[in-house]
Parts: C-alpha cells; sequence; structure tokens
C-alpha cells in the first residue's frame, strides 16, 4: 500500500473527525465502484440498490453513454457561465423537456442545480408573474432544505427542527387521498378558504405523487379539480416532479396520469444521471414574466450535466424505459400485495410505475405507524446486500426508487431479501 493510499484510508477511518454530524451515510461501508443497480463496496461485497442513488439514477449507475458525454464534454470546456457565453447542451437539453412536458401550450425552460433551487425559483416566477406572496403547500410535502423549501416541507425532524424562523406567506392544506385523508374538493377548498384569501395566492406547489412524504397517490379526480380551481383564480399551479419526474412512473412526468397541464415544472435527481442539475419548464408566458437575469446562479445548466440530461433522455428512449417502468413497477406490485396477505404488519400498498412503496402499521384499523419495525427491516436489507429507503412522516414507509435498468430477477433477489426481514418483524 503506497503512502497515498494510506493517508485515504486513515483519513475514511478518521471521517467522523472531518464530517459534520450531518452528513453521515447510511451505509458503513465505502463506494469503490458501482454499475447498473450494483454497488460494491469496501467490503468486497456487492449491493443491491434499490434508493437509485436516492432517486437520481433511473438509468443506472455508470450507464456508458452517459460516461461518454461526461467524459468527451470535459475534454472541449468544463464551465464557461451561461450567461456569459452560452453553449448548445443547454439549449438541446431545454427544447427536449419543452417538448417531453405535457399539455400543448408554448413551454420554455431554465435550469439549476438542486431540487430546492428549482422549486424556489417556481416559487419567485410565480409571485413575478401574479404579484401576490402566498403559497400553498400541502400535508406530507417535501420540496427542500432552504430557508423557503424548508418551510414549504412539512416533516419538523430533521428537516425543520431547530432552523427557525421560516419564511412567511406559505399555507399547508390536506392533501386528498384513498388512504389517508379522503375528502371532497369543495372540503379542501374550505379548508383553504380559512387560511388565506385566494387573491392572495401566488401558487399552489404540488407533487403528483407525494415521496418524501411516503409515495402518496393523491385521490381520484383531485389534480383536475386543483387544475381547474387555479386557472379560475388566477394562481399558478406548480408540479415538483423532482422525485417523480423523468420516467420512474411510466410517464415522463408523472402529470401526465392524472390528465393536467401545470404552468409550471420543477425536475431534477435523475435529470442528469446524478450530476448536478435542475429545471423549471414552464408556459412561456409564465415562465417569461421574469426580466433577464431574475433567475439564474454561476454553475446553473453546467455543460457536463447538460450533456448527461440529453444522454438520460436518449436512453429513456432507446431502451424502453417508461415501458420498463410499468413493467417493474407491476412485478413489484404483485409481489407486495402477495405480501399484505401473508403479513398484517403492511398496511398498504400503492404507487404509480415503478413507484411503489409498502406502509408498514401495529394496526391496520388506527394505521399506527410502524416506525421502528420499517428501520429493522432496512437494516435486515443492509446486512443483506440490499440498499434501501424509508419515507413517510412517521418513517414507516418502504419505498422503491430503483434504476430502470434493473433485471427481473434481481429485482426479485431485493424483494425477497426485504420480504425475509418483513417477516422477522411482523407480529
Amino acid at each position: 500500500m503506497n503512502q497515498a493510499t494510506m493517508k485515504a484510508e486513515t483519513a475514511w477511518e478518521n471521517r467522523f473527525d472531518y464530517t459534520a454530524r450531518a452528513t453521515t451515510s447510511l451505509a458503513p461501508f465505502r463506494a469503490v465502484k458501482s454499475h447498473g443497480a450494483l454497488i460494491t463496496g469496501d467490503d468486497g461485497r456487492d449491493y443491491i440498490d434499490l434508493t437509485g442513488g436516492w432517486g437520481c439514477l433511473v438509468v443506472g449507475h455508470t450507464h456508458p453513454k452517459v460516461v461518454t458525454a461526461i467524459q468527451q464534454q470535459a475534454e472541449q470546456f468544463v464551465h464557461t457561465d451561461y450567461s456569459v457565453v452560452g453553449y448548445s447542451s443547454f439549449v438541446d437539453l431545454a427544447k427536449r423537456l419543452c417538448e417531453a412536458a405535457p399539455g400543448d401550450k408554448s413551454k420554455k425552460a431554465a435550469f439549476y442545480n438542486s431540487g430546492a433551487e428549482a422549486v424556489e425559483n417556481a416559487v419567485k416566477i410565480s409571485r413575478y408573474h401574479t404579484k401576490r406572496p402566498g403559497v400553498v403547500v400541502f400535508d406530507r410535502a417535501f420540496h427542500g432544505r432552504t430557508l423557503l423549501t424548508m418551510t414549504m416541507t412539512h416533516k419538523a425532524t430533521p428537516y425543520k427542527a431547530g432552523f427557525g424562523p421560516f419564511a412567511s406567506d406559505v399555507y399547508r392544506v390536506p392533501f386528498p387521498s384513498e388512504y389517508h385523508t379522503p375528502m371532497s374538493f369543495e372540503q379542501w377548498k374550505k379548508h383553504l378558504a380559512g387560511l388565506v384569501n385566494y387573491n392572495d395566492i401566488a401558487c399552489v406547489v404540488v407533487e403528483p405523487i407525494q415521496g418524501e412524504g411516503g409515495f402518496i397517490v393523491p385521490q381520484d379526480g383531485f389534480l383536475k379539480d386543483l387544475r381547474e380551481f387555479t386557472t379560475e383564480q388566477g394562481i399558478v399551479l406548480v408540479s415538483d416532479e423532482v422525485q417523480t419526474g423523468m420516467g420512474r412512473t411510466g410517464k415522463m412526468f408523472a402529470s401526465e396520469h392524472f390528465g393536467i397541464e401545470p404552468d409550471l415544472i420543477t425536475t431534477a435527481k435523475s435529470l442528469a444521471s446524478g450530476m448536478p442539475l435542475s429545471g423549471v419548464i414552464g408556459v412561456s408566458e409564465v415562465i417569461d414574466s421574469v426580466p433577464d437575469s431574475g433567475i439564474g446562479g454561476t454553475y446553473v445548466g453546467n455543460p457536463i450535466s447538460c450533456v448527461a440530461g440529453l444522454a438520460v433522455m436518449d436512453i429513456i428512449e432507446e431502451e424502453n424505459l417508461l415501458q420498463r417502468a410499468i413493467d417493474l413497477g407491476q412485478q413489484m406490485e404483485d409481489r407486495f400485495k402477495a405480501m399484505q396477505q401473508k403479513y398484517d404488519i403492511i398496511g398498504d400498498v400503492r404507487g404509480v410505475g415503478s413507484m411503489m412503496a409498502l406502509e408498514l402499521v401495529t394496526d391496520r384499523d388506527e394505521k399506527t405507524p410502524a416506525s421502528d419495525q420499517t428501520s429493522a427491516v432496512i437494516q435486515h436489507a443492509l446486512d443483506n446486500g440490499v440498499i434501501t429507503a424509508k419515507a413517510g412522516i412517521h418513517g414507516n414507509v418502504l419505498r422503491m426508487l430503483i434504476p430502470l435498468i434493473i433485471s427481473e430477477e434481481m429485482l426479485d433477489q431485493g424483494l425477497d431479501v426485504i420480504e425475509a426481514g418483513i417477516a422477522k418483524v411482523n407480529s
């Protein structure tokens, strides 16, 4: 072992001396390489990654087309700042996303670095367009960790506790869903009217399927009613597709499943296969309300990230990953529903396409969260070579963020491990 390697080993062994406590990892091992749906750790084991880099890798780890695009761009130029000197990949990716977005209205796009940045800029665009301050968000929502998006996020610990005071003019309403919060649209409107005057609302920001909140699918008809309501009231409808977008649900954007055309769509995560890139895709008259240089940043739309994004869109099309998401989602749904028949701890099975989840409860009638048991299942999976994630306000939802290139056999292998963990905690 050479001196440089020895220093690196020592740094890793002493990592808690140098890395902030807030940045600890779920897995106790280091990644040494990854490909497809596998991560190889420094313990010599291969782990099936059902988190897909926490939702960033619909095309899998180190897809050759993405790697090649990154390498070729890095040899040409790494950075100019698009506001100083432009480049084609920025425009090409904007065009592809606008063409892929639902609806017939003319659209344009702008790029940022993170999902939170995209959401925050969507709010800024909405406020500038409407000249109103109010932002409406939902129970169980997750929108990011900046001051504004942290305010918009629901879950207190660890995202908000101790970080106040928060941003103003943010109003939280129920997210109607069949399992948790069934309600009519009239009931929903009454709730909103008790919080804020409609004329003070700039935007309603909604995840078409809630991510961190527990993969909660909206009640039938809710998003269509919401679209009609926001149009009538002159309110911008923002669809936060940071987690649901880029083919995960079997459509490029989950909004398509519900027959709506949002005014603004935010995207990130799998957009550039783990490279830092996010975007806002918007109806032209809305997004162009903001004048030149009103939104932007030094690193936004980095050329390496943009070519990675173009490669991702090519892969989704060439490898038919939208249909793949549907097929893998059906495989998971069938397994999960079979498990639900065997294990009382499974309260609900839900999702769209490959965005599937299990909610674990200690009492099906009361829907009491089985938070500790969920953590135990995740630890069992990790001990047995499978990396998986939890979600939900109470941390009692197992969510699947699988790479869409995973084989049926490997997915079944991962689900076998998860089922064994569920069997251990079932009571």
